[in-house]
């Protein structure tokens, strides 16, 4: 590749990189089986061709035209296990315009290919393909048409071309989940050899659908004898009063001759601050401009809660002021990251992201696709969970390694939001045959793909190697057992590992990721010896929950460094249910309900009455199962995230597993399928709160915290009360204090003996509440002493009070006395609340906003409001209070 870099004083900041001489191809698409596929036999219907969408899925387009029965609805998964296997062919018939046309140069860019692509133009071979997560061009110059231009897409399946080469293989490296259907053998699974999104093969929270199809853009993109090519910005140094940048333009020249640039700076504020005009010298070829930019009192990025979330645009001109004028223009924020590594007096060794030069405790959940066909998420489907998360006053998502690189919606919002992105490569679990030198090509491609795409959102702090590998291979026998059969292979296993994600992915990210740090696995400690460890690096922490599925107080036990994965299980909003499961077959152990359950390979429900029976009692039919199922998930996680934020700065992140769902089933996620808030979701608004308190009972002792993520101190008072039931308060107190910013400040730690005096502790609470400078509550925790089913809840008597204020709806409540876990439900209709999943102190009204698009009296007749006293009162009890 020939280079020219030019030099030039002083400037901004930094560009984008589409140009407008790129359009999605406008094409009519459609779909058929391959002739001579083995499965046209029971599909004979699929032999000729029928309309396609593009982008988009063989599964969504066979459903588009009725030939398969939702893939989500009922428990179709088996009977659907056939697409997988079968080769498809894709037809796309398109026109090109006459300036198109008379342009010098062509090129056609497919965003994504799933995966095995064998791709023809008007009946002559253009390219072939073997990565879902990589964008594949071809030139195009003199072979398009004004009319009847025809592209052909043919997609072989990834079990039946990659079987063959497993199953000979004498030893296996180790795969995810084995098939449950036939469509392929346990011992020989296929998806960690193919570069495809390994959710699509089946996952604990997710059905089995392998998909084939054109499911991104393609791109029809022309030019004449200049085009620009790339663009990326470099921070020097970042500073409140100067930023030191430079910015390099990547232009592409037929021949050698001068470019003219036109480089605008546009503010937050939308002004434009300054126009630069450099011309450059090119060579045939690749040719790089290299802009040293000062810009003073820079407006820095910030992640939510910190600052703001300042971005500017630049806007960058090839040839301006032609008719060939060729513009490109992108968003941008101005921070610095540094993942800080120090090492304590112990011998440990921290893991804190420190933006900006202030160290942030991140605060959120991993992110697994939106769907488990890509093609459907929409950016308003994205913009609904991310605001979502940061309206639980999240700061992180960890985007999970076994699904695809998101689209350019997902980091955009990311950074319009302020949410920090822990950014895995899309690699999921077990072992990866990085031994194979094309492989590794392969995957060197695609990260060099994605980093350049990816790489100028101030929101992506983070590039993961991987998520689970290196555990795996060394805790969960994969190495053990491969070393046993076969040393000599392991070895070269293992030592591919290392080339892999220890020096592949490492120096692409060095080379193109802008300075953003890399971290070779998710748990890890970058190659240390050890994969999972609580003193060093980020831990993944399932022995609650997973095996040997302690009790949930174990959380109060593990203090990591930097909690990256863990997680309760809990079935959705009922509501959501209803439109998938049919109500004959709402219960807990009805089939349709555990092909909706994929933890355990269906029997994970079991698991789930497990932690339900401990701590609440068995449920009395499906939808106290459903109740209880959020209560038990949300109260769980909140005492390990109250942990985690009060062994600050031991521990510097906590991040549950999971935000979102692929579909609407059993999971560990906080919002369900259909955007609907589980109890989870509402009490990490509470738990992550910026300014918070943790009362923390463990073994017989609470230790009190007072929680401040601001970059400010907290002058106010922390207040306990020691109450029955019914309100009668035993003891009080109440005292002021400061907390330092970015702090985490023990104020107390109380055994039960002190607390309780001589009142009933199944009958008695310890009520902690944080203050600010005018007596206003800020955060409230309450204290039980002994597993929800021991206490001796009373049936409240809860008051409610709905009234019309403004362009919304107030809910008032009061309860006579405690209730715990209050859930308030519209039958029948949607309403988006401001709070839920609630404890209400006996004699104190809380209010909730309510949105909703019914009228008033339509919501009065369908307010449901449940505690979990009612949840746990006998049957019998039940039938007579109705």
């Amino acid at each position: 590749m020939r280079r020219f870099v030019l030099i030039v004083g002083s400037l901004l900041l930094l560009l984008g990189a589409l140009p407008l001489s790129a359009a999605p191809l406008q094409a009519q698409w459609s779909f058929r089986l391959l002739p001579g596929d083995a499965r046209l036999a029971a599909h004979p219907q699929l032999a000729d061709w029928r309309t396609a969408q593009v982008p988009g899925a063989v599964h969504t387009d066979l459903l588009a035209q009725g030939l398969i029965p939702d893939p989500y609805a009922g428990a179709p998964e088996a009977g659907l296990q056939w697409i997988g296997l079968a080769d498809w062919e894709y037809r796309g018939r398109f026109d090109v315009d006459a300036a198109t046309l008379a342009r010098a140069h062509a090129e056609l860019a497919f965003e994504g290919l799933d995966t095995f692509a064998t791709v023809e133009l008007n009946g002559a071979p253009l390219l072939q393909a073997n990565n879902s997560h990589r964008t594949w061009r071809a030139r195009v110059d003199g072979r398009l048409r004004a009319t009847g231009n025809e592209l052909r897409v043919v997609l072989r399946s990834p079990i039946t071309t990659l079987l063959p080469g497993v199953q000979a293989m004498p030893h296996r490296i180790a795969g995810n989940y084995p098939s449950p259907y036939g469509d392929e053998p346990k011992d020989a699974m296929v998806g960690n050899f193919v570069r495809k999104p390994g959710y699509h093969f089946g996952w604990d929270w997710g059905p089995r659908y392998v998909t084939a199809g054109i499911w991104r853009p393609v791109q029809l993109e022309s030019w004449d004898a200049q085009r620009l090519t790339d663009l990326a910005v470099h921070t020097r140094s970042l500073a409140a009063d100067k930023a030191e940048l430079d910015i390099a333009v990547q232009v592409e020249s037929a021949a050698t001759g001068t470019a003219a640039l036109r480089i605008e700076l546009i503010d937050p504020d939308g002004r434009v601050l300054r126009r630069f005009d450099p011309r450059a010298a090119l060579q045939a070829g690749d040719n790089r401009v290299v802009v040293p930019v000062v810009l003073p009192a820079p407006r820095r990025w910030w992640p939510v809660g910190q600052g703001e979330q300042a971005r500017y645009t630049v806007r960058a001109t090839l040839a301006p002021d032609t008719a060939t004028a060729v513009r490109m223009e992108r968003r941008i924020g101005l921070r610095t990251v540094e993942l800080r590594r120090e090492v304590d007096r112990n011998g440990g060794q921290g893991f804190t992201f420190v933006i900006n030069g202030v160290p942030i405790f991140a605060k959120g959940a991993n992110v697994i696709p939106f769907d488990m066909f890509p093609a459907r998420v929409d950016a308003a489907r994205i913009r609904r969970e991310l605001t979502a998360a940061r309206d639980a006053n999240m700061n992180m998502l960890r985007n999970w390694g076994g699904g695809y690189y998101e689209d350019d919606a997902f980091y955009d919002i990311a950074d319009e939001l302020g949410l920090l992105v822990w950014q895995d490569f899309m690699f999921g679990g077990g072992m990866q045959p990085g031994y194979d030198p094309a492989f590794r090509a392969n995957v060197v491609a695609e990260a060099r793909d994605n980093v350049r795409r990816l790489r100028h959102h101030p929101s992506v702090v983070l590039w993961c190697g991987n998520n689970e590998e290196e555990t795996a291979w060394k805790d969960w026998g994969h190495g053990r057992d491969l070393t046993a059969a076969d040393p000599a292979f392991a070895a070269t296993v293992w030592q591919g590992y290392v080339d892999l994600f220890g020096q592949d992915l490492r120096q692409v990210v060095a080379e193109e990721g802008l300075g953003v740090p890399y971290w070779s696995s998710s748990p890890g400690n970058d190659l240390d010896e050890k994969a999972n460890d609580s003193t060093r690096g980020d831990k993944h922490y399932w022995q609650v929950w997973g095996n040997p599925a302690l009790p949930v107080t174990a959380y109060l036990r593990e203090t990591p460094r930097f909690m990256s994965e863990y997680g309760l299980q809990a079935w959705p909003v009922l509501r959501t249910l209803d439109g998938i499961i049919p109500a004959a077959e709402q219960r807990v152990d009805s089939p349709t309900v555990r092909a909706h359950q994929k933890f355990m390979a269906g029997e994970g429900n079991q698991r789930l009455l497990k932690y339900i029976e401990e701590g609440y009692g068995t449920p009395r039919d499906f939808p106290t199962f459903v109740y209880l199922s959020q209560v038990m998930q949300a109260e769980g996680i909140a005492l390990a995230a109250l942990h985690h934020r009060a062994s600050r700065p031991y521990t510097m992140g906590s991040l549950y597993w999971q935000l979102n769902d692929v579909w609407p089933g059993a999971s560990w996620s906080s919002i369900d399928y259909a955007g609907r808030w589980k109890a989870l979701h509402f009490q990490a608004r509470r738990f992550f709160a910026d300014r918070a308190v943790a009362a923390l009972r463990d073994e017989g002792t609470t230790r009190i915290s007072l929680l401040n993520d601001r970059r400010d101190a907290l002058v106010g008072q922390w207040r306990l009360r020691v109450m029955d039931l019914d309100g009668r308060v035993h003891t009080r107190q109440q005292h002021a204090v400061t907390v330092p910013p970015g702090a985490a400040l023990e104020v107390a730690r109380l055994d039960d003996a002190t607390l309780l005096g001589q009142a009933d502790p199944h009958r008695t609470v310890a009520v902690v509440e944080l203050l600010d400078g005018g007596g206003q509550v800020l955060s409230q925790g309450v204290v039980y002493f002994d597993v929800a089913k021991a206490l001796a809840l009373p049936r409240p008597q809860i008051h409610s009070e709905l009234q019309r204020e403004g362009d919304g709806y107030r809910l008032r409540l009061r309860s006579d006395r405690l209730a715990r876990a209050v859930w308030i439900g519209f039958d029948g209709l949607d309403a988006t609340l401001q709070d839920n999943a609630l404890d209400l102190l006996p004699g104190e009204t809380v209010q909730v906003k309510v949105a909703a698009d019914a009228d008033l009296a339509t919501l009065r007749r369908a307010l449901r409001v449940q505690s979990l006293a009612d949840a746990l009162a006998p049957v019998d009890e039940v039938a007579a209070a109705r």
